[in-house]
């Protein structure tokens, strides 16, 4: 199924990545090549997920081996990259920079090359479809966690990528918010890659790979992997093994 990383341009390829900080390795090495259209990647906290995004981003570059999108070299061609990837992070306070929706979704395109009217009137029909025209004076501050998440989502559809990278897309939602964000995802015609510790969130993934300690534990079908993922998560649940007091 994982296709050699040398075999083509297409796809998220890493041919021996490693990832370095302080001495200390993060990441690595990883080789393998992601071209289906639904990616999920599991792991518990401080297993290397969201390190791993940022690679896959170039928000990063490796230590050593290679990353690349669709033949780019994310880290060192990043106004390439703007039309090939784009980021939902789970934090969207981190993304948010103007103070309303349409300066905040004009703002991407501006970047790339749009003249302000054109990217303004770019934001209106995507608000529209969306059926929310009435946020564009609003306010960033004033929109909910929720709303704030899909206002991020919209800016990085507006860049028209070929794959969006989704870190933990869910966290701090309600369950109403997460059904509607969840079926906004499902129907974008994006590659999607989703990061996450919650096994649930990749039921209807093609491919999910278990991470842990920064390296592959599994790759293949969501439902082995995910199955043997919850079975570790329950034997580990069960040992205590946080009860110990650090040395």
């Amino acid at each position: 199924m994982t296709a050699s990383p040398d075999d083509g341009d297409t796809g998220l390829a890493l041919c021996d990545a490693r990832l370095d900080l302080a001495g200390r390795r993060l990441i690595g090495p990883l080789t393998f090549r992601l071209t289906e259209a639904r990616i999920g990647i599991v792991g518990r906290n401080g297993s290397g997920k969201t390190t791993l995004l940022r690679l896959i981003a170039g928000l990063v570059a490796p230590t050593t081996g290679t990353v690349r999108v669709d033949g780019i070299n994310p880290a060192g061609d990043r106004k390439a990259i703007l039309s090939r990837l784009g980021i939902l992070f789970q934090n969207p306070d981190h993304q948010i920079l103007f103070p309303t929706v349409l300066e905040e979704l004009a703002f991407g395109l501006r970047q790339k090359g749009y003249p302000q009217i054109a990217a303004e009137t770019a934001v209106y029909t995507l608000l529209s479809t969306e059926g929310r025209t009435h946020w564009a004076g609003a306010a960033t501050q004033t929109l909910s966690q929720g709303q704030r998440r899909y206002l991020c989502l919209l800016a990085v559809l507006l860049m028209e990528p070929d794959t969006i990278l989704l870190d933990e897309p869910f966290a701090g939602l309600d369950l109403p918010t997460q059904s509607r964000l969840a079926r906004r995802l499902a129907a974008l015609p994006q590659r999607t890659v989703t990061i996450t510790h919650d096994p649930a969130a990749l039921a209807g993934c093609d491919r999910v790979i278990w991470l842990e300690g920064g390296l592959v534990r599994a790759d293949g079908p969501a439902r082995p992997v995910l199955d043997a993922f919850t079975a570790e998560m329950a034997r580990i649940g069960e040992a205590d093994a946080d009860a110990d007091l650090a040395g």
